[in-house]
């Protein structure tokens, strides 16, 4: 068995055994856990378990109540087809407008 000159550890190769250690001392054993018989629930922070705060569901919300505002202003219309100004330029654009907030509701960083 050679040793390594620089840091004095030995290297092993395959044809010599390892060495043995001899065990200097021993450790006394350890007394086993003791178990409670009433169970406590474990208890998770809630805050960081959720993905999004009460703002984001909040805008969420306002989001989904806008889109349903727009295809109700579309359904108001009276020309045919609904062809009027409220069924093809005023609701479609509360409709984008609803989107345009769940997206922001969504990439908005819930406050904590």
């Amino acid at each position: 068995m050679a040793k390594d000159k620089q840091a004095g550890v030995p290297i092993l190769t395959r044809d010599q055994p390892a060495p043995k250690i001899a065990a200097t001392t021993t450790l006394p054993p350890k007394a086993a856990p003791t178990r409670s018989s009433v169970v406590e629930p474990v208890r998770r922070d809630t805050a960081a378990a959720l993905p999004f705060g009460r703002q984001n569901y909040t805008l969420m919300l306002a989001g989904i109540g806008i889109i349903l505002a727009g295809f109700f202003i579309m359904s108001l219309d009276k020309e045919e087809f609904g062809f009027g100004f409220l069924g093809l330029t005023l609701g479609p654009l509360v409709v984008m407008g609803g989107f345009v907030l769940e997206f922001f509701a969504i990439l908005a960083r819930p406050k904590a």
